[in-house]
């Protein structure tokens, strides 16, 4: 059982769901399978990630029908453009075996080209309304990015996916989001990222806050992070390949953090980003070929 959310074209969508960044192809099939198992019914891949081909593998080998899982990968900005952002569709359809996706995201926005990233938008206006698409959005957009995109666009993202995690909240991100009925979707959402890229701040699965809290419920410190994300209305995609782990980030509907609780884990943001600033995203700096297959 899993809580749901309905987007803001009415397709609904699990709140919870399996991201699959840095999964390695060979580990992805059995990580996936075994979160369809445990009740997942939501997987995020990206054509960057280069696992797009295990992830469709893992759901049409789960004996589920298609329709019962929700496939979301993203577009990478080497593919952006409008033509090219259509065949880049293509080449994740094909990767994941499918001839419809049901939440196709930007991956980045290209501050320094734009225009470029209106095209590629552009492109995911026209798969949606040829339904090859049932909702499109952006990643790592920030306030800005989203006001220069809907000066342009005709459809309001769905869903922006970003790093959110106790220790970065963005609520600037997170109000510019909901004034558009905008879901915000969190990558390392139980701050997976503050284990290597330290800054000072230390880890998530430390803090004395969140252990605190974890104790109070019986649960673990990645359990309170999602349970937080998901009683104040966010979506949550926690990567694991640990089936023991997979199993237990799904297991967080059954406890109720209270408004003080909710609170305490609101205060604990530093401010601090772990990923990569999307104001630096240029094609020079992290641009990559996506294969054709």
């Amino acid at each position: 059982m899993t809580e749901i959310i309905t987007l803001n074209n009415q397709v609904t969508m699990p709140a919870l769901g399996l991201g699959v960044y840095q999964a390695a192809p060979e580990e992805t099939v059995a990580a996936v399978a075994a979160a369809l198992r445990t009740g997942y019914r939501l997987v995020d891949t990206a054509a960057a990630y280069g696992n797009e081909r295990e992830v469709g593998r893992a759901v049409a080998e789960s004996g589920l029908d298609r329709d019962e899982v929700f496939i979301e990968t993203k577009i990478w900005i080497s593919d952006y453009g409008y033509e090219e952002t259509l065949h880049a569709f293509g080449k994740s359809a094909g990767k994941l075996g499918v001839e419809r996706i049901d939440l196709l995201l930007l991956h980045q926005a290209l501050p320094g080209d734009f225009d470029r990233t209106i095209e590629a938008y552009r492109a995911l206006e026209t798969l949606l309304a040829d339904g090859r698409v049932r909702a499109i959005g952006v990643s790592n957009f920030m306030p800005d990015h989203l006001d220069a995109l809907l000066a342009k666009a005709a459809v309001v993202p769905a869903v922006n996916q970003v790093e959110v995690h106790p220790y970065f909240a963005q609520p600037e991100v997170q109000r510019a989001d909901a004034a558009r009925e905008i879901v915000t979707q969190a990558w390392s959402p139980i701050g997976g990222i503050t284990s290597y890229r330290d800054t000072g701040a230390g880890r998530t699965f430390d803090d004395p806050v969140i252990t605190g809290i974890a104790a109070e419920h019986d649960r673990t410190p990645a359990q309170v992070m999602l349970r937080w994300h998901l009683q104040e209305g966010r979506s949550a995609i926690p990567k694991s390949v640990n089936p023991e782990r997979i199993a237990a980030n799904f297991d967080v509907f059954g406890f109720t953090l209270t408004d003080e609780e909710l609170k305490a884990l609101d205060a604990l943001d530093t401010g601090v980003r772990r990923g990569p600033d999307p104001s630096d995203i240029t094609l020079e700096a992290f641009g990559r070929e996506i294969p054709e297959a």
